[in-house]
């Protein structure tokens, strides 16, 4: 499977492994103004688009930005995204 179910708070969530933060993005799903999903955890299809800021690092001053569309199992990276997989479409990577 490349998606996993779950909750935040009392909302349906979803999960995925993203491979060019190399961690887990998640959304709020199939509630007012949430994200739609298509409810298949093999080829997920999510939209609208998935927009993540953050920051990482010992001391948090490592900004990080990843923008994607999520669509029949793969993940598109948008150009604004920060790291190495910007503007390339990959297959999501399996999840236990």
């Amino acid at each position: 499977m490349k998606a996993k179910e779950g909750t935040y708070g009392v909302y349906p969530s979803l999960s995925i492994m993203c491979p060019g933060c190399k961690g887990w993005h998640n959304v709020t799903v199939n509630t007012p103004g949430g994200w739609q999903w298509n409810g298949n955890l093999e080829k997920p299809t999510i939209s609208p688009s998935i927009l993540v800021r953050g920051v990482r690092g010992d001391d948090a001053t490592v900004k990080t930005l990843c923008h994607s569309f999520v669509t029949d199992g793969k993940i598109q990276f948008l150009s604004d995204s920060a790291h190495a997989l910007a503007g390339q479409t990959v297959e999501l990577p399996e999840v236990d």
